[in-house]
C-alpha cells in the first residue's frame, strides 16, 4: 500500500471505529485487517489458526487483538462480540469473511459431513455473526456489516454444490437482515469476489484438474473480461469502502468484485 492509499484511508471516516474480522488469517482477511489498521480502525481478528494470528498481532501492533474461535459455534461467536465490546468499548464494523470451499465433487459423491461443515462455517457462521454483532451495534446505534459472498452466490458452478448453496444463502441473509435492521442505522452488504489469487482458488483449480491445475487458470482468465485473477487487496479496498461513511446509503447490496465474471455469464 503506497502513501497516497494510506492517506485516502485515513480520510475515509473510518478512523477510531471498532471492527471484527473473521477469517482474518486468510489472504483476504489479512488484507482487510491491514486496510483497517491503515485507516486507524481497531480490529479484533478471529480465526482458527493461532500461529497466523500471533504473527499478524506482532506485525500490526497495538491496533489489533486476536481470538481463536469457530464462527459456527454459537457460544464462541457470542464471546467474540463480547470481547470486541469489552476491549474497544463498542462495535461499529463486522466483516464476516470466514469461509471454506469444501470439495470439487459431483453431488452424488459429495460427503454429507463435509456438506454440513461448509454450510456451518459459510452460512451459520455469517448468521451468528450478524445475530451478535447487530445486538452490539444497536447500542451505538448504527454500524456496518459486510458478509463475504462470492460470484458463486450469484451464478452456479458445477461440482461445487455445497459452496454455491452456502454463498447463495449468504446473499439471502444479507438481503433479509438488511431489511430488518435498516431503521436501527445498521447497514448490511455482501461482497462477491472471484477468482482471487490465493489458497482457495488454487484448491479449486486442483480439484477440477488434479494433474494440470494451471489449465483451469488459463481457461478462467480467458473468460474474464478483465483477463486476470483479482488480488486480496482489491477486495479489502471494497470492504473498506462499504464500511465507511462514503457508503452511507448502501444496504442490502451485493457488490461483485469478480473481474466481470458474472457479467459475462
Amino acid at each position: 500500500m503506497d502513501e497516497e492509499q494510506k492517506s485516502q484511508l485515513l480520510n475515509s471516516g473510518l478512523a477510531g471505529k471498532r471492527a471484527i474480522v473473521t477469517g482474518a488469517a486468510g489472504e483476504i482477511g489479512q488484507a482487510i485487517t491491514r486496510h483497517f489498521v491503515a485507516a486507524d480502525v481497531r480490529v479484533l481478528m478471529v480465526d482458527m489458526d493461532p500461529a497466523k494470528l500471533d504473527a499478524l498481532e506482532a506485525e500490526l501492533g497495538d491496533g489489533v487483538a486476536s481470538l481463536v474461535a469457530d464462527v459456527a459455534n454459537d457460544g464462541e461467536m457470542s464471546a467474540t462480540v463480547d470481547k470486541a465490546v469489552a476491549d474497544f468499548g463498542g462495535l461499529d464494523i463486522a466483516v464476516l469473511n470466514a469461509g471454506i470451499e469444501g470439495a470439487v465433487e459431483s453431488i452424488t459423491d459429495y460427503d454429507v459431513d463435509l456438506f454440513d461443515r461448509v454450510m456451518a462455517v459459510n452460512v451459520r457462521g455469517v448468521w451468528l455473526g450478524m445475530k451478535y454483532a447487530i445486538a452490539a451495534m444497536q447500542a451505538n446505534p448504527g454500524g456496518s456489516i459486510i458478509a463475504m459472498a462470492s460470484a458463486s452466490g450469484i451464478v452456479g458452478s458445477a461440482k461445487c454444490s455445497a459452496y454455491v448453496a452456502s454463498k447463495h444463502a449468504v446473499v439471502g441473509l444479507v438481503r433479509a437482515v438488511a431489511a430488518e435492521v435498516g431503521r436501527d442505522g445498521i447497514r448490511i452488504n455482501a461482497v462477491a469476489p472471484a477468482p482471487i489469487e490465493g489458497r482457495m482458488i488454487q484448491s479449486l483449480e486442483s480439484g477440477y484438474i488434479t494433474d494440470d491445475p494451471a489449465r483451469v487458470r488459463r481457461a478462467m482468465e480467458k473468460m474474464l473480461p478483465l483477463g486476470r485473477y483479482g488480488k486480496a487487496s482489491e477486495i479489502a479496498a471494497l470492504v473498506a469502502f462499504l464500511a465507511s461513511d462514503a457508503a452511507s446509503y448502501s444496504t442490502g447490496g451485493v457488490f461483485a468484485a469478480d473481474g466481470g465474471m458474472t457479467a459475462a455469464r
